[in-house]
């Protein structure tokens, strides 16, 4: 890998400087908002952050309100973000907080990276940010941006990648000013080097030592390996209604959306008459089938293709459990996958 250029840290912390997004959690420097947000971020846009992270800090303000919050509570306040295993390792880490750190976030990288959830680049953000620890943070937008200005045609998806670009960047931050050039790294990458579509390199503050920039291949970086077929599975869902309540069920501690609240659900695709068949031996006893809407959700590895059946039931099973409007809105928190068919109005 060639050497990053003369004075490019320098050159991102004066165009940081000279103007960036006014962000929530740019307010302040507590590591509690910041290791919020930046968990928040992870697979997750920043205009659909801003308000669950209002949200989220207004009910749980402390890192002590969040480990002692009921857990189908925490779930709700996550819900719609998606990667609940982000949520919970939150709420892990916050109780080693209290428990091991006195209700003090720790101040180094070696202890906050060791909190549940928290991995290098988290970790590095908010040990440079919070801290001004010499900690590189190199996510997506990092080597995207490091490759191109290198043409490092390495594939940023290997983990020796990643390892050898925070090893270059070290003494950028040694040098200081180590929160804002994280910040200001993020920020080149999701405004000016963007993920999608060409990099705007008119207005760079890299352009003059970016190679891909003087050459024109801009395109062909960052690399990345192969991605593996996703599998699809088809599935049935049953949305489920009798006296103005919802059957839902809570899904096994373990697997894909493990402890979640879900729609009753079957593998495979079943017509109208199957669908009321089971219903029926679910002891709900279905008086109207109102519709059936298909949908189609993508996980990481997996597509489910989905068919909902809407039946309004005369008995309320004790399979299930049969949410009310008011239970529904605090702490019955539904995945995307399942949620979709409840915002779809009958």
């Amino acid at each position: 890998m060639r050497p990053l250029p003369e004075k490019l840290g320098e050159k991102l912390c004066m165009w940081y400087d000279a103007g960036h997004r006014e962000l929530p959690w740019r307010q302040d420097k507590e590591p509690y908002h910041v290791w919020l947000s930046e968990i928040m971020l992870q697979q997750t846009r920043v205009e659909a952050v801003k308000g669950y992270y209002a949200r989220f800090l207004s009910e749980l303000p402390t890192i002590k309100a969040l480990s002692d919050c009921p857990p189908d509570r925490l779930t709700k306040l996550w819900e719609g973000l998606g990667y609940y295993s982000r949520v919970w390792n939150l709420q892990k880490a916050a109780k080693v907080i209290m428990d091991e750190h006195g209700g003090a976030f720790p101040e180094t990288y070696e202890a906050v990276r060791a909190l549940p959830g928290v991995g290098d680049y988290t970790a590095g953000a908010i040990c440079s940010i919070c801290f001004e620890r010499p900690t590189p943070a190199v996510d997506g937008n990092v080597l995207r941006v490091l490759s191109r200005v290198m043409e490092d045609g390495a594939p940023v998806t290997n983990q020796k990648t990643k390892t050898a670009y925070r090893e270059a960047l070290l003494p950028l931050y040694e040098a200081g000013s180590r929160g804002k050039l994280t910040q200001a790294l993020m920020e080149l990458g999701a405004m000016v080097c963007v993920p999608n579509g060409a990099p705007k390199c008119e207005i760079c503050p890299l352009r003059d030592v970016c190679l891909a920039n003087a050459h024109g291949t801009w395109e062909k970086y960052p690399v990345k390996e192969a991605k593996k077929a996703k599998r699809e599975e088809e599935k049935t869902v049953f949305y489920l209604t009798c006296d103005g309540c919802l059957a839902v069920r809570k899904r096994e501690n373990k697997g894909l959306l493990a402890g979640l609240w879900e729609l009753p659900n079957v593998e495979g695709k079943l017509d109208a008459a199957q669908a009321l068949s089971f219903a029926e031996k679910a002891g709900c006893e279905p008086a109207e089938l109102l519709k059936s809407v298909e949908r189609v959700h993508v996980f990481t590895h997996i597509i489910w293709r989905m068919r909902c059946y809407y039946i309004v039931c005369k008995e309320k099973s004790p399979e299930f459990v049969w949410a009310s409007d008011a239970r529904r809105k605090t702490d019955v928190a539904l995945p995307t996958a399942f949620r979709m068919f409840v915002e779809e109005e009958i």
